[in-house]
């Protein structure tokens, strides 16, 4: 019967390990890297939706260099700062939210020029679709309150105009009385 490793260790945290420069990583050598066990990984993959490690032909995962830069972030959220499953994935997500909001600024300060032309084809295209927005549509009805010609001539209900499909509701069931 195998041993099982414990989880948590006395030794310091080791992050400062390098991640070599690689495109992809096995889960056994995450699983060396950031000193936690391959089956931990796998769990972690179902509780973190952050980490999701591609899967080869062969269906072997292949985690990132970001997968394991993740991996590294919720073993320090977990071990070193306490927190637990639902703590460290509310953390993760407010820390993406912020990562998100802050990135709106940095265009707008002017420091990405490449974005530049793009946004002014957003800003245009955005003031375009607001003229068109605010304009009133065409109606179809030629006048709401015609004149009546004579008795003989067909009538006119002045008192309600044709119904227009884009601002009338369609008829349906009287859902008023409950």
């Amino acid at each position: 019967m195998a041993q099982h490793q414990p989880i948590r260790k006395n030794t310091p945290p080791s992050g400062s390990s390098e991640i070599p420069d690689k495109l992809y990583f096995r889960i056994g050598e995450v699983s060396r890297l950031c000193d936690i066990p391959a089956y931990v990984l796998r769990f972690w993959e179902s509780e973190f939706p952050q980490l999701k490690p591609h899967k080869g032909g062969t269906g072997q995962r292949l985690y990132r260099r970001r997968d394991v830069e993740a991996v590294l972030h919720i073993k320090s959220l977990l071990y070193d700062e306490g927190y637990t499953i639902p703590g460290a994935r509310q953390v993760i997500k407010t820390e993406h939210r912020q990562k998100t909001s802050q990135l709106p600024l940095a265009i707008e300060a002017g420091s990405s020029s490449a974005g530049t032309p793009q946004l002014r084809r957003l800003q245009k295209d955005l003031r375009d679709l607001l003229v068109h927005l605010s304009n009133p549509p065409a109606r179809t009805v030629q006048s709401i309150r015609a004149p009546r010609a004579s008795s003989s001539g067909p009538r006119v209900n002045s008192r309600r105009p044709a119904a227009d499909p884009l601002f009338d509701p369609p008829p349906g069931p009287d859902t008023t009385h409950g």
